[in-house]
C-alpha cells in the first residue's frame, strides 16, 4: 500500500514539519499567541527527531550488513522492515544475496580448505610452513612424525626435541635441497620454497624419507654388480679349472719316469705349455679386471675451483685433435655463451669429456660422413655440455645399462669408462644422462 511507502512517510513528515512551521510562523505574529508557539516548536523539534529517527534506519541497515561482512556472520537476514515499502524491499533481498554470495564463497573456501588438507595429510612426503617468526601455519601427519612431536605451534619447540633437524630445516635455502640423516630408518631430503602471503613471508618445507627407496636402488645395483662381477670372474676361472684337470690329464699320460728322471713327450709339453700360457693370461685378464674394479671404488675427492668451459673445450679439442685426424671425422665445438663457467674438478670433467669423445670416434668408425660436436649451453639456470655423435647409437634395452659398472656394447670395452663419469658428475653435484635415436645421432650431456 502507499501509506507504507518509506517514500511515502518521509514526505508526509516533511509536509507535517512544513505545516507546523508556518504554523509557529502564524503564532509568533500574535502577541497572544507566545505561549503556545513555543509548545508548537517543542512539537517541531519532535518531529525533526522522528524524522531523524527514521531515515536513519537506512545508515544502521547499512552498519549491520557491513559488520555481517566484517565478523563474517552471513546467518543474519533483511527481512524485518519489508513494510516501508517497494524500494526497502529491494534494498533487504540486494542485502541477502550479497550475504548469501559471500556464505557460498566461504562454505566453498572451507571445502576446499578440507579437501587440500586431507590431501596433505595422506601424502607421504612430510609438508610443514612457518612464517619468520617460526609460527607453524601447516603441518601434515608425516612432517610430525619425522620430526618427533605430536604437536607444535612454533618451530622453535624443536631445539629441545632434535636441535640438527631444527638447524636443517633453517638452514635449507629456497629452490636448494640438503640431506638429513635421522636414525638408521631415516633419511631425510629436505627442499624449501618461499612465498609470500598477506604480506608476510612464508616459509614451506618438505621432508621426503629416502632412506627404503635408497637401499631399494642399493639393492639393485648390488645385484646388478654381482652378476657382472661372476660373469667376469666365471669367464676367467671357468677355463683355468678346465685347463687344469686337462693338464693333469697330460701329466697323468704323457708322463713317464725313466731312471730318476721323468721325461715328457714333445707333443704332451706344447699341450703343456699352451694350458700355461692360456692360465697366465686369464689370469692376468683377471687381475686387470680386479684393478679396473679398485680404481672404480677409489676415486679421489674433487678440487672444487672456477672453470671456464671455452678453455676447457678449445683444451679438450687440443688433446683430441690427432686421434680425430686419423679417424676422418668431422669435429666441431660450440658454446652459446663464451663466459659460462662451472665450479668444478677442472682435470675430472676434462677426462669425462675425453673419455665421452673418445667412445664417440669408437662408435663413427663405420659411419659414412662422421661428425662430432662438443657444445656447452645454459637453459633453465643449468649448464649442460653435450657430446653429440651420428653413429649408429643405442638401442633402447642397452640405454638402462651403459652406465651400469663393467657393462660394455664393446668387444674390447673394460665396461668402467661410464661408470667413472657419471660417479664424477655425482660428485659434483650434477648428472650425466644419454639420448639415443640408433643410426641418428647420440648425445651424452653433462649437467651441472
Amino acid at each position: 500500500m502507499v501509506f507504507n511507502d518509506f517514500r511515502f512517510r518521509v514526505g508526509l513528515r516533511i509536509a507535517l514539519i512544513g505545516l507546523v512551521v508556518s504554523l509557529i510562523v502564524f503564532m509568533l505574529s500574535r502577541p497572544n499567541m507566545v505561549f503556545a508557539a513555543v509548545l508548537t516548536f517543542l512539537i517541531l523539534a519532535i518531529q525533526f527527531f522522528e524524522l531523524y529517527r527514521f531515515t536513519s534506519q537506512t545508515n544502521r541497515k547499512l552498519t549491520r550488513f557491513l559488520e555481517s561482512i566484517k565478523y563474517s556472520d552471513f546467518i543474519s537476514g533483511f527481512t524485518s522492515d519489508n513494510q516501508l515499502g517497494q524500494s526497502f524491499k529491494e534494498l533487504n533481498e540486494a542485502f541477502n544475496e550479497v550475504l548469501e554470495a559471500f556464505r557460498k564463497a566461504r562454505s566453498e573456501k572451507e571445502e576446499h580448505w578440507q579437501y587440500l588438507n586431507t590431501v596433505v595429510q595422506q601424502v607421504r612426503t612430510g609438508i610443514l610452513s612457518f612464517d619468520d617468526e617460526g609460527e607453524v601455519q601447516l603441518i601434515n601427519a608425516n612432517a610430525k612424525k619425522f620430526m618427533g612431536v605430536s604437536t607444535i605451534q612454533n618451530l622453535e619447540e624443536l631445539i629441545e626435541i632434535n636441535s640438527r633437524l631444527y638447524k636443517a630445516i633453517y638452514d635449507v635455502q629456497p629452490g636448494k635441497s640438503i640431506l638429513y640423516k635421522g636414525s638408521s630408518d631415516l633419511l631425510l631430503t629436505i627442499q624449501a620454497t618461499e612465498m609470500r602471503l598477506r604480506g608476510d613471508t612464508v616459509k614451506l618445507v618438505t621432508l621426503q624419507n629416502i632412506q627404503t627407496e635408497l637401499q631399494r636402488q642399493e639393492l639393485d645395483a648390488w645385484q646388478n654388480l654381482t652378476k657382472v662381477l661372476r660373469h667376469e670372474i666365471m669367464n676367467s676361472i671357468t677355463p683355468i679349472s678346465s685347463l687344469t684337470s686337462t693338464l693333469r690329464e697330460i701329466l697323468k699320460n704323457d708322463l713317464t719316469k725313466v731312471n730318476e728322471h721323468y721325461e715328457l713327450k714333445n707333443e704332451g709339453a706344447d699341450d703343456l705349455k699352451e694350458g700355461l700360457d692360456t692360465i697366465e693370461s686369464r689370469s692376468k685378464g683377471l687381475i686387470k679386471f680386479i684393478d679396473a674394479y679398485r680404481e672404480y671404488t677409489s676415486l679421489p675427492h674433487p678440487s672444487f675451483k672456477t672453470v671456464h668451459l671455452k678453455d676447457l673445450i678449445n683444451k679438450v679439442e687440443n688433446l683430441m685433435r690427432n686421434e680425430i685426424k686419423k679417424s676422418n671425422i668431422a669435429f666441431t665445438t660450440t658454446l652459446d655463451l663464451d663466459h659460462l663457467t662451472v665450479e668444478a674438478d677442472e682435470q675430472m670433467i676434462e677426462q669425462v669429456l675425453i673419455n665421452l669423445v673418445k667412445n664417440a670416434i669408437e662408435a663413427c668408425q663405420e659411419t659414412q660422413q662422421a661428425k662430432i660436436e662438443l657444445k656447452s649451453r645454459y637453459v633453465d639456470e643449468r649448464v649442460l655440455i653435450e657430446v653429440t655423435d651420428n653413429g649408429p647409437g643405442i638401442i633402447g634395452e642397452a640405454l638402462d645399462k651403459v652406465f651400469v659398472p663393467f657393462f660394455s656394447t664393446k668387444k674390447s670395452g673394460s665396461g668402467i669408462g661410464l661408470s667413472l663419469s657419471r660417479q664424477i658428475m655425482q660428485m659434483h653435484n650434477g648428472s650425466l644422462y644419454v639420448n639415443s635415436i640408433p643410426n641418428v645421432k647420440t648425445v651424452f650431456t653433462l649437467r651441472f
